[in-house]
């Protein structure tokens, strides 16, 4: 059978039609955001059900995601966490980072949820001091995407044995596809190649890499 862009468009309609159901508040919460001058790039309902079945894998004790824009996937994630498990979510844009807080309130992950200001980067070099190295159960990529491998490099002594880490949009973005230089071959290989992490990338959506460290 070949997979043409029409097959492809129906495949991710059927995910979500099938495997999409959501909270009236997550329904609305883009719509939301939209409103309040958010781009609309959040991942789809599928995706969201994804990291948190992903986060309910494992001991779900503390999570990274890097890309907080309105919340809505850091609230899969925060649903995904143990009792006491917490994510920390990194966001650029203050306007953003204030519109998730009152989103994650909203949901009541609030507790649980500590977003924090300032560049990918930056922030990740500061919690990689901050942090032991191995507590990190899960972390998330949804952010520059021509960053992607620096966030790997920076975050990677902070994964647990056991721990997953987790990239949207792999395969391609609204700028192309993977290989139209869109920004994620690099990352891509990077951690396909580490000997520590076992990796795959599935087809969802523009691709979900997900990555489980051995050791």
């Amino acid at each position: 059978m070949t997979m043409t862009p029409e097959r492809w468009r129906y495949l991710g309609r059927y995910s979500r039609e099938l495997f999409g159901s959501q909270d009236d508040h997550l329904a609305t919460m883009m719509d939301e955001a939209v409103a309040a001058g958010l781009p609309d790039i959040s991942v789809t309902a599928d995706v969201g059900r994804l990291l948190m079945i992903l986060t309910l894998l494992t001991p779900g004790r503390l999570a990274i995601e890097v890309g907080t824009l309105a919340g809505y996937s850091g609230i899969w994630i925060a649903r995904g966490l143990s009792d006491t498990g917490r994510l920390i979510t990194i966001e650029f844009e203050p306007k953003h980072a204030e519109f998730a807080r009152s989103q994650f309130d909203h949901a009541g992950v609030g507790s649980a949820v500590e977003v924090r200001v300032g560049a990918g980067i930056e922030v990740l070099s500061g919690l990689r001091d901050e942090l032991a190295p191995g507590t990190v159960d899960v972390l998330f990529l949804d952010a520059i995407k021509t960053e992607y491998s620096d966030y790997f490099k920076l975050a990677r002594p902070l994964i647990a044995p056991g721990g997953l880490v987790l990239a949207d949009n792999v395969y391609a973005t609204g700028a192309g596809w993977v290989d139209e230089g869109h920004g994620t071959d690099e990352f891509n290989r990077l951690v396909a190649s580490d000997p520590d992490f076992e990796a795959v990338a599935v087809p969802l959506r523009q691709g979900i890499l997900i990555a489980r460290r051995n050791s």
